[in-house]
């Protein structure tokens, strides 16, 4: 089999782990019970790495949509004889609503068959390879579906009837006539647990529906956004929320590995950590999106997590394990071929001892923006965050790897200044809400001297820009925050220069921008990053050109997939979506960049002055 294009894929979650189903009806990608779980299935990522299809059989026509402000999944199938409509979900735990959101949620993929017209046969095929692929398990009817046993942990499939078992595989045809529906829930368990129970047709039916309320509930308490692109804005929401891991509040990057950033290239990363900067720009993108009620159970998290290290004089850790793991060692998985042969697949993940400056100034900017939310501070997250803002101060001098993690010497990186500046210039705003008024003297001081630095060597007059570091004449997309984080006034003229150098010059074909050009370090090139265009679009916005802005806008939206999912990047020659998917970053960039257009029309409109606010609103 060849594989599929990942835009061919949509999202489902339970707020713990997630799956992704193809429009064909095939769950190519399972973990459980949490994101960065090995998966059950995989055959995204190898042809035998395991799968679970149902499709009508013979000739068909597939759509799909989420069910309304949801993250459920229905996909229509036609066929010249009848209709049949595919619902796919993970399950909530019984009656999580609003705020708690997945906290009971049992680690159960559910797929429902509902035959609206006519009368069609429907295959079903059952390949569970537990542990990327490595394990071909043995498959045991029992009473109410099929039992899988081999590797540490337990499969049951509910299922009806008639399934026959061949090789690790069953399969069965199913003959649906209009009115009639069959139901299907696959749970997992460990082999020190309980065996698990089968679910009969009207358990499923009713945990589907009381799933879908769950998610219904979430929306209309938190999601309020009324600019434009509202549905997008919306759901990228949902999928921010969807990437969440409940018992922590962690947020995943994306819930996938190794999905290339090249076709056939060594770029290939595991993404289902969270990122001290990935999860702090989705808090802040939730401001606008969906209220960010859960702000204070992440920053907890962080501290929980992280605190130790900024007290014994350590970097703070970049990223971490969704339970607070601190060793993310990466390895390779040889036995699978990758998505379009793209090697090596990896699990882990080797950026996670590297020193990144700027995960200062993302922490406590979200800090800042989600301060009414946070409210009072236990001593512990107080301190924490303090200590975060004397590590930026004390530290921003210093040489690091930058926000794209290259894996080469560091550098003294624009974009980690920048943010060093940003999380003193934030700590200063926070410190009666941290008990450090003592310290802004001192924090004042470290942001001004770095303000100077930037202005002085960020500048290069050969490039005509702000470029990616100090004394460098190379262009860099994270440069464009310098307007978005509010270091300069979006119609700076040389914040201007940049925006439109940077538009000129570090883009393809389609206007879609490139993260950089310079070299570093790795074999083979990537493609245009969906986040850096959403930047490109929102920095337009902020210098006062909401045409331009939206133009901008577009071209990036034009990347998405019919049930609104973006990749990280796209591949400059075909055009499809490459990377990690579904990817936070781009979402993020979605959401501020909308928000940031919708300012810029409404000052346009009021004539008023072209500063804008500090970030997104």
């Amino acid at each position: 089999m060849d594989s599929l294009p990942i835009g061919d894929y949509a999202l489902l979650s339970d707020c713990r782990s997630a799956a992704l189903v193809s429009r064909a009806g095939s769950v190519d990608w399972l973990c459980c019970p949490r994101f960065d779980a090995p998966a059950v299935f995989a055959r995204i990522l190898d042809a035998d790495g395991g799968h679970f299809a149902i499709s009508p059989a013979g000739d068909f026509q597939a759509s799909r949509a989420y069910v309304d402000q949801t993250m459920a999944l229905e996909t229509t199938f036609r066929t010249g004889a009848g209709t049949v409509v595919l619902t796919d979900a993970m399950a909530m735990g019984r009656d999580d609503r609003g705020h708690g959101l997945g906290a009971g949620s049992p680690g159960v993929l559910m797929r429902q068959l509902r035959c609206t017209e006519g009368k069609l046969d429907v295959d079903v095929t059952y390949a569970p390879r537990p542990e990327y692929g490595l394990i071909y398990p043995i498959l045991e009817a029992v009473t109410g579906g099929i039992a899988t046993r081999g590797g540490a942990s337990r499969l049951l499939l509910s299922a009806p009837a008639g399934f026959q078992v061949a090789e690790a595989t069953a399969t069965a045809r199913l003959h649906l006539v209009a009115g009639q529906t069959v139901g299907f829930a696959l749970q997992h368990g460990q082999l020190s647990e309980p065996p698990l129970a089968a679910w009969d047709a009207g358990e499923i039916a009713d945990r589907l529906e009381d799933t879908l309320e769950g998610w219904r509930s979430w929306s209309a308490l938190h999601q309020s956004y009324e600019g434009p692109w509202r549905e997008l804005v919306l759901h990228s929401g949902r999928v921010l929320q969807a990437l969440t891991f409940q018992p922590t509040g962690a947020i995943v990057a994306a819930p996938t590995t190794s999905l290339p950033e090249t076709i056939g290239g060594e770029r290939n990363w595991d993404y289902r950590y969270t990122w001290v900067r990935d999860a702090s720009l989705t808090m802040d993108a939730l401001w606008v999106a969906a209220c960010p009620h859960e702000a204070g159970k992440f920053f907890g998290f962080l501290a929980d997590t992280a605190a130790s290290q900024l007290r014994h004089g350590a970097d703070l850790q970049i990223m971490f394990g969704v339970g607070g793991e601190h060793d993310l060692s990466e390895r390779e998985l040889p036995h699978l071929a990758g998505w379009r042969d793209s090697q090596p697949v990896r699990v882990g993940n080797g950026a996670w001892d590297q020193r990144q400056l700027d995960v200062y100034g993302e922490l406590l900017s979200a800090a800042q923006r989600l301060a009414e939310q946070l409210g009072d501070l236990d001593p512990v997250t107080q301190q924490f965050l303090a200590a975060a803002a004397d590590t930026a101060a004390s530290r921003w001098k210093e040489k690091d790897q930058g926000i794209w993690e290259i894996r080469g010497e560091p550098q003294d990186f624009l974009y980690s200044k920048l943010m060093c500046w940003v999380a003193l210039d934030r700590a200063i705003a926070l410190a009666p809400q941290l008990g450090a008024a003592d310290r802004t003297g001192g924090w004042a001081a470290a942001r001004d001297e770095i303000r100077a630095a930037i202005l002085d060597r960020g500048w290069n007059e050969r490039a005509g820009a702000f470029t990616q570091a100090f004394d460098s004449e190379d262009l860099d997309a994270s440069s464009l925050m310098l307007a978005i984080t509010g270091f300069l006034p979006g119609d700076d003229p040389r914040m201007k220069a940049t925006v439109d150098a940077i538009a000129a010059r570090l883009t393809d074909n389609r206007g879609l921008v490139y993260r950089y050009l310079a070299h570093d370090g790795l074999a083979g090139e990537e493609g245009t990053f969906l986040l850096c265009t959403f930047w490109l679009a929102q920095a337009q916005a902020l210098a006062g050109e909401p045409d331009q802005a939206t133009a901008t806008f577009e071209r990036a939206v034009a990347a998405i997939n019919d049930v609104g999912l973006l990749a990280e990047e796209v591949d400059p020659g075909s055009a499809e979506m490459i990377g990690n998917f579904p990817q936070a970053f781009s979402h993020i960039g979605l959401i501020n960049a909308a928000w940031a257009i919708d300012q810029a029309r409404e000052r346009a409109a009021r004539r008023g002055p072209a500063a804008a606010p500090t970030v997104v609103r």
